[in-house]
């Protein structure tokens, strides 16, 4: 690439922002190498990279790179033979925890479609050395301390070291605290000098303390005397420093020893863990600037949607839309200064930059980028007043280059192209170079100011018109870019606002040519309408937005009248149901009535009671009838039953009775069936057939049951008082003759008690073919003092 375009384009911003975003000096050395590349298979590889390396960053957070240190000169002692000192030692222990702590992170917890995950597949190639890692890090405690378990020898060798100098301390003080020395020393403490421990003496009694003088103070005033006492200690000491240091020698040559049989795989860890803080390096940098990875095409085509240059403030700048290289292959910018021409030229150089170098760029989907073998720019300062001919001469030397260097495969910039000269003959500099770059095909972007490029940009359709957009009201850009309009000048505009006088404003608009005016009035109807379409544009995607608000609410409010609505029906199901089954125990209790003025015969209040009992079952009828309207067709059952013929069994599966076919069923699926001592019609889709051998077999036990049945049975059954076995045949016998009776559910009251007679109760129901289901007493039931049984 171009160095100068890499300069100007501030491309070095983007590698130090990248570099800060590297945890370690290994990253660090590859981002600050990083070009862009003109290889296709590079450039979709490099991106890949940075978009595998986010997948982590927006699912476990930043990767764990504490503890990475670049050891490779420590390698290269260790292959020539040397051995590794403390510090090295310890940073490859470092290393060692940093790959086993990233492997872990990488490799764990990932989700089964991440295979071919770019990060993926360095984190598993990475060696962790676990017993390497953990020698050094039991061996080494600091930089400048070998710990006490780093060999047993090590360990037996300093606590000899300080039994000998508690010894000598013990030795020392007994001659400091002596009332006959007191008088000849200088300060009551024990000192080293040399490490040897000494006392410090008076000058002058130096000679009443027979020992080695080692040291003496700066004024002379005190000696400090190794006492004989404690010298042959003090030199045991000596030997054993000396026993530790060859000990501790011993030890970093073994541990070197153990880096150098996991030399090549330290090497290629350190190049794994180099590339991978490389790459969430850029991962970071995408996720900080709110990036994605555009499409890359293989035509030289440049569309960007909603781009943010990346060294503007996110919060400020205004995104731009820009397209070259499809319809045409030159775009010319007008507009006034401070508009942010300046500033799209460098955002479109600075995204082929970063895009090639393998980085995601702030950008909206749907972007897309083809590849350019060199980015040309010639950008100056257009806020400068100084446009000499030296500035004329430096801008055309740079351009003279590009013209000669530049390809079809070349990205070219220029800043006010033809500015700094004669006005007319540096517009037909400018249109030169323009019409010459776009016979050649080479993508071309140049701002300006002349009106003649306007008018050359309008009339050749390979070259396209752009501006930066400015309001007049308050003499300000707007810092967007619109693509196929050209830009006005609005120097009478502006000038007019600003209090220069209408007078001058019109004499200045009759030094205009006829074409100039006619032109500039064409703009002004562009403008006009170009703004009303805008506003129209806003107002309906105002009310788009309305409306899709309004949908939004509407489907709520549906959703939740539906939900209200199946709550209702749910509610008033479950209350029908409970007033079934209390018509289902009304129509037991009027059997039982009837049966028993059958039994006693009738007497004179006999026909009042079953003109009672008779109302009373018209009324059960009335209440199923009324409950089973409301039934109607409904989903998810199995096939309905076919062929239903009169006097067959079927099952009510809304109230899981059994009942019999009195009708076949009529055009609209509505069958007359008999539930006990109702009639009733219901939906075939709420019957399913019995089967009849089943039935059969059930009936003949029930009639063999029929003979032991000696009186009337009730809904309980007290057990109370009665032992266990008694309380079981008790039990046996009454579930017999309330299944003959046909009785759904009956409640057993055994008391609560110590708890005996109900475990026992409840195991030898939970074991009874003829129970379906039982349970514990509710709150007004008897509680656990009752069990309620429901029969098959």
């Amino acid at each position: 690439m171009d160095k100068r375009a890499l300069k100007v384009l501030e491309y070095d911003k983007i590698i130090k922002m990248l570099n800060e975003r590297t945890a370690s000096e290994l990253g660090r050395s590859i981002s600050e190498g990083l070009t862009p590349s003109t290889d296709l298979r590079e450039v979709e590889y490099r991106l890949r990279e940075t978009t595998d390396a986010a997948a982590y960053l927006w699912r476990k957070g930043d990767a764990p790179f504490g503890g990475v240190h670049d050891i490779r000169s420590s390698l290269k002692r260790v292959e020539i033979g040397a051995t590794l000192g403390i510090p090295e030692l310890l940073r490859i222990g470092d290393m060692l925890r940093c790959c086993r702590i990233l492997k872990q992170f990488l490799t764990n917890d990932v989700p089964s479609d991440w295979e071919g995950n770019l990060a993926l597949e360095l984190g598993r190639q990475i060696t962790p050395s676990r017993d390497v890692e953990d020698a050094i890090t039991r061996a080494i405690i600091s930089e400048e301390e070998i710990s006490d378990h780093a060999s047993p020898a090590l360990a037996t060798i300093r606590r000899n070291i300080r039994q000998k100098q508690d010894s000598i301390k013990d030795k020392l003080n007994a001659i400091i605290r002596s009332a006959d020395n007191r008088k000849y020393m200088q300060d009551a403490v024990v000192t080293m000098r040399g490490d040897r421990y000494v006392i410090p003496i008076k000058q002058e009694y130096k000679a009443m303390v027979p020992g080695l003088i080692h040291d003496m103070s700066s004024s002379g005033a005190t000696v400090f005397i190794e006492p004989l006492s404690v010298v042959e200690t003090n030199n045991e000491i000596k030997s054993l420093i000396i026993r530790e240091q060859q000990e501790i020698e011993r030890i970093l040559m073994e541990l070197t020893g153990m880096v150098a049989d996991i030399g090549e795989s330290l090497k290629a860890n350190v190049e794994i863990v180099s590339t991978l803080d490389f790459i969430f390096a850029k991962a970071k940098l995408s996720r900080d600037l709110n990036c994605i990875c555009p499409k890359l095409s293989r035509s030289r085509v440049i569309k960007i949607l909603q781009g943010r240059h990346p060294l503007l403030e996110n919060k400020t700048v205004v995104p731009i839309d820009i397209e070259l290289g499809d319809r045409f292959s030159t775009l010319v910018i007008t507009g006034p200064n401070t508009g942010g021409k300046t500033v799209t030229l460098k955002t479109v150089g600075l995204f082929v930059l970063m895009l090639q170098a393998g980085l995601h760029l702030p950008v909206k989907e749907g972007s897309e980028f083809g590849l350019f073998n060199n980015v040309f720019a010639d950008i100056g300062d257009e806020q400068s007043i100084e446009q000499s001919l030296s500035t004329f001469s430096s801008h055309m030397k740079n351009i003279v280059k590009i013209l000669a260097e530049a390809d079809e495969s070349s990205l070219v910039l220029f800043d006010e192209l033809g500015a700094g000269t004669d006005p007319t003959e540096g517009a037909a500099l400018a249109i030169a170079i323009l019409d010459g770059l776009t016979q050649r095909g080479i993508r071309t972007i140049a701002t300006t100011h002349y009106s003649e490029l306007k008018i050359y940009a309008m009339t050749n359709e390979r070259v396209e018109n752009a501006c930066c957009e400015f309001d007049v009201e308050t003499l300000r850009p707007t810092y967007r870019l619109l693509v196929g309009i050209p830009g006005k000048s609005n120097a009478f505009a502006i000038s007019e606002k600003l209090g220069l006088g209408r007078d001058v404003i019109s004499r200045a608009k009759e030094f205009l040519t006829q074409d100039s005016i006619r032109f500039e009035d064409v703009l002004s109807d562009i403008e006009k309408s170009r703004t009303q379409a805008l506003r129209e544009k806003e107002q309906a995607e105002a009310f788009k937005r309305q409306i899709e608000e309004i949908r939004r609410e509407a489907e709520k409010e549906r959703q939740k009248i539906a939900r209200e609505r199946d709550r209702i029906i749910s509610k008033a199901k479950e209350e029908a149901r409970s007033l079934i089954i209390e018509a289902r125990y009304e129509a037991e209790e009027l059997l039982e009535r009837l049966k028993t003025m059958e039994k006693e015969g009738f007497g004179q209040n006999s026909t009042k009671e079953l003109q009672e009992a008779r109302a009373g079952v018209r009324r059960l009828d009335h209440l199923e009838s009324a409950y089973v309207e409301q039934i109607g067709v409904r989903d998810g059952y199995a096939e309905p039953p076919k062929d239903l013929r009169p006097g067959e069994s079927v099952m009510l599966l809304s109230l899981n009775q059994k009942a019999t076919v009195l009708e076949e069923p009529d055009g609209e699926g509505q069958v007359l069936v008999q539930a006990g001592i109702m009639k009733i019609k219901v939906h075939i889709t709420q019957l399913s057939r019995i089967n009849e051998q089943k039935n059969t077999i059930e009936k003949m036990q029930k009639v063999r049951m029929t003979s032991v049945k000696a009186s009337p049975i009730g809904l309980e059954l007290d057990l109370r008082g009665l032992n266990v076995e008694e309380a079981l045949d008790r039990v046996d016998k009454y579930i017999d003759d309330a299944t003959i009776a046909g009785l759904h559910e009956v409640t057993l009251i055994h008391g609560k008690g110590t708890g005996t007679l109900r475990k026992a109760i409840s195991e030898h129901l939970r074991r009874h073919r003829q129970v379906e289901s039982f349970r514990l007493g509710k709150y007004g039931e008897g509680e656990t003092g009752v069990t309620v049984v429901k029969l098959g």
